[in-house]
């Protein structure tokens, strides 16, 4: 049987998914369940370029109202945390789990010589590369080729979307792309590919479509693998009907089931929001808030809260002056949300941004994103950083 370069590629979500998907699936095939007291890492991207000013507000400084006269939240409408600060008026959930001792927000976080462009501030978080160093390969992937080292259960990330980020490539392994098990594995079930992959494997001798004919059938194994697990112990619990809630839905599942999995990532977005910020940020928060909120719920009901850490970023800040169509534009520094049961240190965790003291109109950071991934892989994955990350950061306190 012959397979035409077009047939594969219009394959679609199958072929995209496979082509992610590591090498070393076959050893999950015993599973290994993560248990509770094992800890594992949500991450939430705020894709855009969210605008940390309108999320962390500080209602009390004249300075953020001068610099934002018609685009600044009222003090009236923040939800109060502090005498000083509010959160947008869409993060009622978070607001509680500031109540409860279960949020932990960090500000001013970013790096020196920050970089403007999307796609390069894009790749120097998921890289976790200085500002003047190209990497093609992620801090996660990182972490994957660390943890698969010579072990014979390699630890897996799993990204829920059609196509992976570089944060999850690895050197020698890579994270998951799938954005339902259910889907990955009806296609991957289909007819076409199991004929393929019977013709292929009788065959002799090497062809030059060799590797995808590989990816093709470990790609078979994986799809079968993750969704049995995916149905093992899955959720009943109410999620909303959006993206967002859809995709938390699948990882609660997952957590609860026997697959061996640490690290899960999701985004959210776009929050480029250079016209018109309030509405596109009012209805990203609403579905982040509404979102997290079941999830953490799901949680909590589960007893489960205390091993999930969830972390949120984005690629950048937005300038502290509005600008003249009703947004913003591309900043520097901006805040990080950090949610679990089991956080060590809660609360807002850092000062925060100086109004006074900005750089060209810009935040200037205070923290470095590089000691927050340190920290997480350190004192939550139990992993070594400084093999990851190539050098040493400082870690904090919040775990």
């Amino acid at each position: 049987m012959i397979i035409r370069r077009k047939e594969f590629i219009q394959v679609g979500s199958l072929a995209t998914a496979s082509l992610m998907l590591p090498k070393f699936l076959k050893a999950f095939e015993s599973p290994l369940r993560v248990m509770p007291g094992n800890k594992v890492l949500v991450i939430l991207q705020l894709s855009g370029g969210n605008d940390g000013l309108n999320t962390v507000i500080p209602y009390r400084n004249d300075l953020y109202y001068k610099a934002r006269p018609r685009l600044g939240i009222a003090k009236d409408k923040a939800l109060a945390l502090t005498d000083e600060t509010g959160l947008h008026p869409a993060l009622t959930a978070f607001r509680e789990y500031y109540d409860d001792g279960s949020l932990g927000i960090l500000n001013n976080v970013g790096y020196p010589n920050p970089d403007r462009s999307h796609f390069r501030s894009m790749d120097i978080w998921h890289t976790a590369s200085q500002s003047d160093e190209y990497l093609n390969h992620g801090w996660l992937g990182r972490y994957l080729d660390a943890q698969c080292n010579g072990c014979d259960k390699p630890t897996q990330a799993i990204e829920i979307d059609d196509i992976l980020s570089l944060a999850l490539k690895g050197e020698q392994n890579k994270g998951i792309a799938v954005k339902d098990p259910k889907r990955l594995y009806g296609t991957a079930n289909e007819k076409f590919f199991r004929e393929v992959m019977k013709e292929h494997s009788n065959e002799a001798g090497e062809q030059p479509v060799d590797y995808l004919y590989k990816t093709m059938a470990e790609t078979l194994s994986s799809a079968d693998y993750i969704f049995q697990q995916s149905r093992l112990h899955p959720t009943s619990a109410e999620y909303p009907k959006s993206e967002l809630g859809n995709s938390l839905k699948t990882i609660a599942s997952l957590i609860y089931s026997e697959i061996n999995t640490k690290v899960y990532y999701v985004s959210l977005g776009s929050f480029d929001t250079h016209i018109n910020q309030d509405a596109q940020q009012q209805r990203l928060f609403t579905e982040m808030n509404d979102a997290v909120g079941a999830f953490v719920k799901d949680l909590k009901q589960q007893h489960r809260f205390e091993d999930v850490l969830l972390l949120t970023f984005s690629e950048f800040g937005r300038r502290v002056e509005q600008n003249a169509s009703g947004g913003t534009d591309h900043g520097t520094a901006n805040n990080m949300f950090l949610l679990s049961g089991g956080l060590k240190r809660k609360g807002i965790l850092n000062a925060a941004p100086d109004l006074a003291d900005l750089s060209e109109g810009d935040l200037k950071h205070r923290v470095d994103f590089k000691s927050v991934y340190a920290t997480v892989l350190n004192k939550w994955l139990k992993a070594d950083d400084l093999a990851i990350l190539n050098r040493k950061y400082d870690y904090l306190d919040f775990i």
